[in-house]
């Protein structure tokens, strides 16, 4: 693991909220495209404590209260990348970071409800927008947004990898972890490519995956699959394959395979969605990020 930090550490909350007023003046001054952040609009009084004693009455359901924000995390081809950031209500001490990554839909309100319960898990989360600010319910629009990142991947991946500097800048994250379905979970896959050593867990719901060796063979990122026996767009065929390079190649993973589960069984909008599977697929997602992203992990 490289070191991640140097300095006194500020606190995320104090971290975000000095972001946020300074890309509040950013955007007045240049007038940077892009949505407003909560922060900037709110004012010098209303500081993220305040809002975070707020939230913690909305947030039924959750394990805890948590406090999200729509923040800038990064800037790629000269445009601002907002995302969903969001942390427990009673966080006192750095967390470990995940990165949520949304599927073909966008970064959607779906999506940000996903982002909230893994924060409210004990973790600081960052849902990032790979497809500029744009979500779809339409599939022939989902697959162009797609289309258009499979074909300028360096877009994606400098996208990601400020994504990733954030939580340790800002969330000031001691470990960090990627999360994602369907596109996502392929980006989960594609962001332990890109933090071979740095990342810390990669969990995949029902993303492409790869069996070639040479693009598996650095990944030092322990790393949890989760797939549907009857996914027609992810061939149990395919999973096997990746499951048989990382064996081959001795890398430290968990792959499991759904009976009668189809592919988007995790998301409740879905008409595949498979209550009782999501619901295993979400236990060995808490437990595998606890296990590896535990700040006490060697």
């Amino acid at each position: 693991m490289s070191e991640r930090t140097a300095g006194h550490p500020l606190t995320v909350l104090t971290a975000i909220l000095s972001l946020s007023l300074l890309v509040a003046c950013d955007i007045g001054s240049q007038g940077t495209g892009g949505a407003p952040s909560d922060a900037s609009q709110q004012g010098a009084g209303a500081t993220l404590r305040d809002r975070a004693r707020n939230a913690a009455s909305s947030d039924a359901g959750l394990k805890r209260a948590v406090v999200a924000e729509t923040l800038p995390y990064a800037e790629v081809d000269e445009e601002l990348v907002y995302g969903h950031f969001v942390f427990p209500a009673d966080m006192v001490d750095p967390l470990p970071g995940v990165i949520v990554i949304h599927e073909w839909w966008g970064l959607n309100d779906d999506v940000r409800a996903m982002a909230d319960r893994v924060a409210a898990e004990g973790y600081v989360v960052l849902a990032v927008d790979l497809f500029g600010g744009v979500s779809t319910k339409s599939p022939g629009d989902a697959r162009a947004m797609m289309v258009r990142v499979i074909e300028n991947p360096e877009l994606a991946d400098e996208n990601m990898r400020q994504a990733y500097q954030f939580l340790v800048d800002s969330g000031q994250a001691p470990r960090i972890g990627a999360l994602g379905w369907d596109f996502g979970g392929g980006w989960s896959l594609n962001t332990a490519i890109l933090f071979p050593d740095d990342l810390d867990a990669a969990v995949i719901y029902y993303g492409q995956v790869t069996n070639d060796q040479d693009r598996l063979e650095p990944i030092d990122v322990p790393i949890l699959g989760l797939f549907g026996a009857n996914d027609r767009g992810i061939p149990v065929k395919n999973v096997r394959e990746f499951e048989e390079a990382l064996e081959i190649l001795g890398k430290n993973y968990q792959i499991e395979i759904y009976p009668n589960a189809r592919h988007a069984f995790a998301n409740p909008t879905s008409p595949n969605f498979n209550p009782a599977v999501a619901e295993r697929a979400w236990t060995r997602t808490v437990e595998f990020l606890d296990r590896h992203l535990s700040v006490t992990v060697d």
